[in-house]
């Protein structure tokens, strides 16, 4: 594994990489690799913080999750009932299971209003709801939601809660807390910066993210206050693998209970059959792959069962889990091979190239935690 991320580091695919494997809940691989980018030699850490990108969008679905378990709202609430400006046919049909789901029937888009700053959740929703109607009816196709599912979220979870707290207080109050996730924070909180890694975009990325207190095209990334449930989030691996073992263990960590067993059940049961993802279903055929199932439970994404391209590895058992962000990051769970996979990378690689290179890792974690003798 740590020669072939070396070898992929010295071809100039990316800069640095942290990964961690662990098995039983035992590290069973612990690697922090190359530098910091381009521009900035300084060794990757243990304790380097990464830009998570979409894999924020894990945090927000599990928040979502534990607002189902406390009654505050249920998977069959309508978005409308809570945003009641998310109104007009057929996007007022929308509730919150086809949100994790990717089922919303909205275009997908990564942004409601060009050039939208996008690190105020409040001035997003209202873009959103302004801007972004139904295309058809929800609960049909499956197509992946790089930006509004996961804004409607946050801004229902500020809505319905108690304590009228912002979005980055309930994570980090009600999730980073209790995880003792300390660097992890909701935008690039001030004492995390000088560890951060400011990712490596390249200029032809398909969209920007501007915020309205830093500069740059993708300013919202270096932001220490931008609130951004779908992709705001920034962490290290060793925190992200407490993440993941909370979810390896059924929702639990060092006495905190963050999640029901049961719920964790139900979010890793596939809900899409063998429906394409849409958005991945275009690049699958631009590369001359075969279209693949989207595989999606109640937000997170599934191993499954066919033999496609997938992050997870193709080794991976079915119910594997877990999410991605753009181009750079990963984590997933194998709840029958009792395994934790975190890597973070440093630069943003087109989509399909992402993939290959972590079915790649994903495949050697896998094969390497279970040969005979291994633990």
């Amino acid at each position: 594994m740590k020669q072939v991320i070396e070898a992929d580091i010295a071809s100039g695919a990316y800069k640095g990489a942290a990964i961690i494997v662990s098995r039983h809940g035992r590290i069973g691989l612990s690697e922090a690799l190359g530098s910091y980018s381009s521009t900035d030699d300084r060794r990757i850490a243990a304790d380097s913080v990464f830009s998570l990108f979409s894999l924020t969008k894990a945090f927000t679905n599990v928040l979502i999750l534990r607002s189902v378990e406390l009654g505050r709202f249920a998977l069959t609430t309508r978005v409308s009932d809570i945003i009641p400006e998310f109104a007009g046919a057929p996007r007022n049909a929308i509730r919150i299971d086809h949100l994790l789901t990717h089922q919303t029937g909205l275009p997908s888009v990564f942004t409601p209003r060009p050039d939208l700053p996008i690190d105020r959740l409040d001035v997003v929703v209202e873009a959103i709801c302004r801007n972004l109607h139904g295309m058809e009816e929800p609960g049909g196709k499956v197509s992946y939601a790089p930006m509004a599912a996961h804004a409607l979220m946050g801004e229902i979870l500020v809505r319905t809660d108690p304590g009228k707290r912002s979005f980055r207080d309930i994570v980090e109050q009600d999730l980073l807390g209790p995880l003792n996730m300390t660097s992890t924070s909701v935008g690039v909180r001030a004492d995390l910066k000088p560890r951060h890694i400011v990712p490596e975009i390249p200029a032809d990325f398909p969209a920007t993210h501007p915020s309205s207190r830093v500069p740059g095209p993708h300013g919202a990334f270096e932001d220490e206050i931008a609130e951004m449930p779908w992709v705001g989030m920034v962490s290290s691996a060793g925190d992200l693998l407490r993440f993941a073992e909370m979810l390896r263990r059924g929702g639990e960590l060092d006495g905190a209970r963050i999640l029901s067993p049961r719920t964790i059940e139900m979010a890793t049961t596939n809900r899409t059959g063998e429906a394409p993802n849409e958005v991945f279903k275009a690049m699958a055929l631009a590369r001359g792959w075969a279209p693949y199932p989207a595989y999606i439970g109640l937000g997170f994404l599934l191993r499954g069962q066919a033999i496609c391209h997938t992050q997870f590895g193709t080794l991976a058992t079915p119910r594997t889990f877990g999410n991605h962000g753009a181009g750079s990051t990963l984590f997933w769970v194998d709840p029958e091979l009792d395994m934790s996979f975190v890597c973070l990378t440093t630069k943003l690689l087109p989509e399909y190239t992402n993939i290959e290179r972590f079915q790649r890792l994903s495949d050697i974690a896998i094969s390497a935690a279970c040969e005979p003798g291994s633990s």
